[in-house]
């Protein structure tokens, strides 16, 4: 099943008590055919036509009618005038105890507090897979925040309304009307949402990282995972069938902060040089040894037979060169680029590359600093 989750009825809906049956859900049912998750007919484009010439929500509504497997909804069944959500919001001392801010600084009032009450029934009721949020509202009513654009795409459990349901969120059809360049991020984030239906679990990759290393560790980890796989003659002419190494530096003003060095999608290793942003000290106990790590790492990285993988390759090779004059080879593929060659009108930034390609959690979100690198 794909339970769609939206935020309030429109004039069409109001008309007949059905969600998405307006000029929003016509381009829902559109991205969701782009999707292929479910097939538009010939027949429903005619009725998508009169709807266009009548004004007549049921049929649209006739088309969804052919789509069991989905279940469309919305946070609040019902029409605000002017299609304002702020006519539900109120102050703190009038909101829904436990949940923040709908709008700034405006909260919904408690007396819609049964609304969500039947959200939570519906959603107990179908038992969904995954739960597509469509927009701020509805990813509001299942974590109790919003920030829709950063939250897009990446998987998660519900902490309100309904806690313990998988879903993904997206922005709202009606977004794409203001920004139609958001488009073909919709229909990537629902073809997500498609196999992610396919089981109720969040599935994360299993990953084993080094942090805090020693420096037997880095020594270790190079010469078991790194130097020893190098491209022979027998795959020189197919990198991918090599473990290609995929590299990435923090940076800091002029500094280098860390970087990290991964074999294959579930290896790591992080290097650290400075225990924190504007720290003077160095996390590693001696300039020596500090040193010998440097040398162990322009071993890899001057190192052509050693294929490798950057994210936004221009920075991290440029910097490396400016601050540790270590001059990068064997440097084959670019993240960024890749994507950019497939998606041009799309972020670059590989928090949203994360997003549409992994099933990792929003990592991006986590982090409290932000380096002066950007990739987008």
């Amino acid at each position: 099943m794909i339970f769609l989750l939206g935020e309030a009825w429109g004039e069409h809906e109001a008309k007949i008590g059905k969600p998405f049956v307006g000029p929003t859900g016509v381009e829902l049912l559109k991205i969701l055919h782009k999707a292929q998750i479910l097939t538009l007919n010939p027949s429903d484009y005619t009725s998508i036509n009169s709807f266009y010439r009548t004004n007549d929500p049921t049929y649209i509504h006739s088309i969804w009618s052919r789509f069991s497997y989905i279940h469309r909804t919305n946070v609040f069944n019902l029409h605000p005038p002017g299609n304002d959500l702020k006519y539900l919001c109120g102050t703190k001392a009038q909101g829904i105890p436990g949940y923040p801010p709908l709008e700034k600084s405006s909260y919904a009032r408690a007396e819609f507090t049964p609304e969500l009450n039947r959200l939570a029934d519906e959603i107990r009721t179908h038992d969904p897979n995954c739960i597509v949020c469509l927009g701020n509202t509805a990813l509001w009513a299942l974590t109790g925040s919003t920030g829709i654009g950063t939250a897009r795409g990446y998987t998660s459990i519900s902490s309100h309304t309904a806690i313990g349901w998988k879903f993904l969120p997206t922005y709202h059809p009606t977004t794409i009307f203001h920004q139609y360049s958001l488009r073909p991020i919709v229909i990537a984030d629902l073809m997500k949402a498609k196999a992610q239906s396919e089981f109720p679990e969040l599935r994360r990759p299993q990953r084993e990282i080094w942090i805090e290393p020693t420096l037997e560790d880095v020594r270790e980890f190079i010469y078991m995972y790194i130097e020893r796989s190098e491209v022979t003659e027998e795959n020189i002419g197919y990198p991918w069938q090599s473990n290609l190494l995929s590299v990435d530096i923090e940076t800091y003003g002029s500094r280098v902060t860390c970087i990290g060095f991964s074999p294959s999608p579930d290896l790591a290793l992080v290097i650290p040089f400075e225990p924190g942003l504007n720290s003077e000290k160095s996390y590693w106990p001696t300039p020596e040894s500090e040193t010998l790590v440097w040398k162990w790492i322009r071993s890899v990285l001057e190192n052509a037979s050693i294929p490798k993988l950057f994210q936004n390759g221009l920075y991290d090779i440029a910097f490396l060169w400016r601050s540790m004059h270590i001059q990068v080879r064997g440097a084959m593929h670019d993240s960024m680029l890749l994507h950019h060659a497939l998606q041009p009108e799309m972020n670059k930034g590989l928090g949203f590359l994360g997003s549409l390609y992994s099933d990792e959690h929003m990592w991006k979100g986590m982090r409290k600093h932000e380096t002066i690198k950007r990739d987008d």
